[in-house]
């Protein structure tokens, strides 16, 4: 193994948008294992110094592998289009009136029923978002379309974190 490797190569898998959560969870369990400190304390300091760069390494591997979202921008950041979603915040038209509905419904929502009415748009708008990911990186191999997705993507998520804040204030 490789520090350097990137995330795919560490875990042993192809680079595509689509994966198996559980290839992804047994193979962090196997190279946690393998790497864990412990294993090295009779070797010395050095050598757990050096477990536990490996440790960190296939942590944050794990992290971005298992969350689509991440995964999707890991992949188009591997393939030069980085999603710079600090500062490019262009979205299509459609886009931006629909996020603009989803805000006026989140403020006017007094009860559950409204809240989950408006889970299940964005639940929705995730999904195809997600399916619009697949065809753009392993099938189209479209790196800079599958960035404004993830970009996308980015916005519904704050917005479903938004919904789950507006739920816990109703229910105060």
């Amino acid at each position: 193994m490789n520090l350097q490797s990137d995330d795919f190569e560490l875990f042993g898998l192809v680079q595509r948008f689509v994966q198996d959560r559980a290839a992804i969870d047994a193979r962090w369990k196997e190279l946690q294992r393998g790497a864990h400190p412990d294993k090295f304390a009779a070797q010395g300091a050095a050598a757990q110094r050096v477990a536990m760069q490996w440790s960190v390494r296939i942590n944050e591997a794990y992290q971005r592998l298992k969350d689509p979202m991440r995964r999707a921008a890991y992949l188009c950041e591997l393939h030069g289009a980085p999603i710079r979603a600090e500062d490019n915040t262009a979205m299509p038209a459609a886009f931006l009136m629909q996020q603009m509905e989803w805000r006026e419904a989140l403020e006017e929502a007094q009860a559950d029923d409204a809240l989950d009415a408006l889970e299940d748009g964005v639940g929705q708008a995730r999904r195809e978002a997600l399916a619009q990911l697949e065809q753009l990186i392993d099938l189209q191999h479209d790196y800079a379309g599958a960035a404004r997705c993830v970009r996308a993507l980015m916005f519904i998520a704050r917005f479903a974190d938004d919904i789950e804040r507006r739920r816990e204030q109703l229910g105060q």
